[in-house]
């Protein structure tokens, strides 16, 4: 399974609510038909993207003021997720795309691969935490990021029916490359359990909407 992530915030000067508003119709019009391949869809309001929080202020989805908007599709696979990008936009669905776009500022995306847990709308709904996991930048600063490993440690301790643990396939834009959904913090990406030279970051953010199976 394949998440593709987006995050977003209004353009300046539209009014939070009706954004919401307009995500929200989109996002429903999807649901109610959804592009193959696709399972789920949610929306949560953030202060802050991830990578916003670990770097400091700076631009992209999270410059301005005001919330920003951080949604998840869930998908079967690469295949689904050109089919998305392609329905998205298409007969169908393309009045409340184009409504919601007119009204968005700044956004970034990402493709993150489930590694541990079974997700559904259900999930999503109840993630109200995302633990945002940073390997070493350095190749000799202890832990490797990819193989066997402390990856493998993260999903230590976690609910698999109501978290999952997802990795960054593909380097689209600054976020990091693990992330444990989660109603709380697991064990795994507590404070004393990563090795060193890794870092993670528990942003509490506000389910909107959680759509699908």
């Amino acid at each position: 399974m394949l998440a593709y992530l987006f995050w977003h915030r209004p353009r300046e000067g539209t009014p939070a609510e009706e954004y919401e508003r307009a995500l929200e119709t989109f996002h429903r019009s999807l649901h109610r038909q959804p592009p193959a391949g696709m399972s789920a869809l949610a929306s949560y309001r953030l202060t802050e993207p991830p990578w916003q929080a670990a770097d400091g202020p700076g631009g992209g989805a999270g410059a301005g003021a005001g919330p920003s908007y951080e949604d998840w599709y869930l998908v079967a696979d690469y295949a689904s997720l050109g089919v998305l990008n392609e329905a998205a936009a298409g007969r169908g669905h393309r009045s409340p795309h184009d409504e919601v776009a007119t009204l968005a500022g700044p956004g970034a995306g990402g493709v993150y691969a489930l590694l541990e847990g079974e997700p559904g709308a259900a999930a999503l709904a109840a993630a109200g935490v995302a633990v945002w996991v940073s390997p070493p930048r350095a190749p000799d600063s202890g832990g490797a990021a990819h193989g066997s490993g402390p990856a493998e440690l993260l999903g230590d301790g976690m609910d698999r029916a109501a978290a999952s643990l997802w990795r960054r396939q593909l380097v689209l834009g600054p976020a990091p490359e693990f992330c444990v959904l989660a109603p709380e913090p697991p064990p795994g990406v507590r404070e004393g359990r990563l090795p060193r030279g890794w870092s993670a970051r528990a942003l509490a953010r506000e389910p909107l909407w959680s759509l699908g199976s």
